[in-house]
């Protein structure tokens, strides 16, 4: 009989571990989202003679969104491939991605690298014994279903508003806020001046310039930002 192998395998006692933690929304990232998930993940560690040595935190961000809108996410599995590191500790599986199809695709590509993906609340989900892929898949169809119920309900709720009221005023577009438009002119002339996409992150971090959302520029909101000086 052909054995499974559980992701679990490519671990070893007193391994090195990277932890992942994401909240979706603006709102959320000074809540206690973050708290929560890093001592969950804290708690697995210690629980389990794991160390860890970094952790990447992914701020307003969907559990739908592409990865190459993933900046944290992208860093971390770039250095997961490069550094030694090999296991990364998550509170859940929608931290992930709340997308089932999405969900399966990062561990299976997490078993192809011979990477370890943990979930501190649900340890035993990744293995490849049918029964676990089976509840794994019918936690993430609930997630889904979750995020699907919650979009339907803003929907409705601007929807309600627009007939009330005759508008309702989405997310405003980088450049309106005060002091927005001189980020823009300072990171277009950095790009005039035939600077990276990344280095232009690197030095707005370095000189001390606030994104609208989060604590550091990354390169995928720089080149948001560079869409939206060519738009005006």
């Amino acid at each position: 009989m052909l054995k499974t192998r559980s992701v679990f395998e490519y671990a070893s006692p007193m391994s090195k571990a990277f932890v992942y933690l994401r909240v979706s929304g603006k709102g959320q990232i000074d809540g206690d989202g973050f708290t929560r998930q890093l001592a969950a993940a804290k708690k697995y560690a210690e629980a389990n003679g794991m160390r860890i040595v970094q952790v990447f935190r992914e701020e307003g961000v969907s559990g739908a969104a592409d990865w190459e809108n993933r900046p944290a996410f992208s860093e971390m599995m770039a250095l997961l491939l490069s550094n030694g590191v090999r296991t990364v500790i998550v509170e859940r599986l929608d931290r992930v991605a709340r997308d089932l199809l999405v969900q399966e695709s990062v561990i299976a590509d997490f078993n192809r690298k011979k990477l370890t993906l943990i979930s501190a609340a649900e340890p035993d989900l990744l293995s490849d014994d049918p029964s676990r892929v089976l509840m794994r898949q019918m936690l993430g169809a609930f997630f889904q279903y979750e995020k699907t119920l919650l979009v339907a309900k803003l929907r409705g709720a601007r929807q309600r508003k627009r007939m009330t009221s005759g508008y309702c005023e989405g997310r405003k577009r980088y450049g309106v806020t005060s002091g927005e438009q001189d980020v823009i002119a300072h990171i277009v002339q950095l790009r005039q001046a035939g600077m990276t996409i990344s280095a232009i992150a690197d030095k707005s971090n370095s000189e001390g310039i606030k994104p609208r959302t989060g604590q550091k520029w990354y390169p995928t909101s720089v080149q948001r930002v560079l869409k939206t000086s060519t738009a005006d």
